[in-house]
């Protein structure tokens, strides 16, 4: 039996964690194994209980999401990765959203967003990939978006054919198991060719793949 995803959340909200966390725990495959109202409980609950992934909310007491973040991601860890983080925030891509994304994020959710996307949104970083509020990745691009340049260029030319394939669909949104429906491939394998690519490109996760390929012109905002 497949372990459930481990759960981390950090919020100063009572009523908001204790909604987060029934909607969370009423599943299967996860579950949430520590709750935090603010950012020094989340970087001492995250160091004594390793999570998989953290819904951490921005603005709260004592210490906010994104040093927490920065502190989470520093912590000595016996786990075979750390912990990987949603942010969780009531304006949609704000200056501290980009700074999140910086420090670590995976990916952003608004507060109020509907339960089932949230929970697929768990799902889908745990799995390795990127998660953003629906409707932001243009500003998101927009916001991160360099001028282009020719190492990049080169670092883009390294790609093997079927390395062009996946990120042209990686680029496009598509998750891992629709890339191994629309090319005939296993998961596995899709998920090989991924880690690959990003490291031949310098990248951190999917939003920093989709922000690269607008840079070089593959895909527009429209």
């Amino acid at each position: 039996m497949t372990a459930a995803i481990r759960v981390g959340l950090a919020d100063d909200q009572p009523l908001f964690r204790a909604g987060i966390a029934m909607v969370v725990n009423s599943q299967p495959d996860i579950t949430v194994e520590w709750e935090a109202s603010n950012g020094v409980e989340a970087v001492e609950l995250a160091a004594s209980t390793p999570v998989d992934v953290v819904l951490m909310d921005l603005e709260m007491p004592r210490m906010g999401g994104i040093e927490a973040i920065t502190r989470v991601l520093a912590l000595p860890s016996d786990a075979d990765a750390p912990p990987r983080f949603i942010v969780l925030t009531t304006f949609d891509l704000d200056d501290r959203t980009f700074e999140a994304i910086n420090a670590g994020a995976s990916g952003f959710l608004l507060k109020s967003t509907d339960p089932e996307f949230l929970l697929a949104a768990i799902r889908t970083v745990h799995s390795g990939s990127a998660v953003l509020a629906p409707s932001a990745t243009a500003n998101l691009i927009r916001r991160f978006a360099a001028p282009h340049s020719a190492n990049r260029s080169q670092a883009l030319d390294s790609l093997t054919p079927r390395e062009h394939d996946l990120f042209d669909l990686v680029a496009a949104g598509l998750s891992n198991a629709e890339i191994a429906t629309s090319l005939h491939l296993s998961d596995t394998t899709v998920k090989t060719h991924v880690s690959r690519i990003l490291t031949k490109l310098g990248l951190r996760d999917r939003v920093q793949l989709v922000i690269f390929a607008y840079e070089n012109g593959l895909i527009g905002t429209d």
